[in-house]
């Protein structure tokens, strides 16, 4: 033991260290005691990193937002198109329906009918989904018995605002055919090639 001490004294004279007696009456070198925590500079790296990998995701999270939103315009203007079928052989003195709330309706309201046919989502027959604004426009109309009856019918889903909820427009009729506008508006020349 004695042995040791004197290495351990010789360490501490050649260090230059101060040597101090521990608890256990073993002489030992006094050393500099790193604080808990970590530094500023640890810090800032820290948040550059952070702040990078959130300048790359962020763009990526919006491009995923607008994609899912053109996708759900399409599955709602497919929906539309189906209720439109529907709704034509349900009421067929009325031929298509010229509003969203017509193919919609609540079920405790009553009995479906020509104004509320109960085959659509309410949050469709709203016009606003997913970033997207739904018209439909009839056309062909034909009068017969004071009823009015309409062959033909266009829905539309445009951007509610271009850029950020969507890129492009689409379009579809009676025929059931997809189309879309690249500048997001109505004007759907481009097929979308289902």
């Amino acid at each position: 033991m004695k042995s040791m001490n004197r290495k351990f004294l010789l360490f501490s004279a050649l260090s230059g260290a101060p040597a101090f007696r521990l608890a256990n009456g073993y002489k030992g070198r006094k050393c500099a005691r790193r604080p808990n925590g970590f530094t500023l500079m640890e810090l800032l790296i820290v948040m550059a990193i952070i702040a990078i990998l959130m300048l790359i995701a962020i763009p990526t999270v919006g491009s995923l937002k607008k994609k899912a939103n053109d996708l759900s315009a399409q599955q709602s203007i497919r929906a539309i198109h189906e209720a439109e079928i529907q709704y034509q052989s349900t009421y067929p003195t009325n031929g298509y329906a010229c509003t969203l709330p017509a193919l919609g309706g609540e079920p405790s309201s009553g009995a479906p009918s020509a104004t509320g046919a109960q085959i659509l989502q309410g949050d469709l027959t709203s016009g606003f989904k997913s970033g997207y604004i739904f018209t439909i426009t009839c056309k062909d109309k034909v009068t017969v018995n004071s009823v009015d009856r309409y062959n033909s019918y266009l829905v539309t889903a445009v951007p509610q605002t271009v850029g950020k909820t969507g890129d492009r427009g689409f379009c579809s009729d009676e025929g059931g055919a997809i189309k879309f506008d690249p500048a997001g508006a109505s004007n759907c020349t481009q097929s979308l090639g289902q």
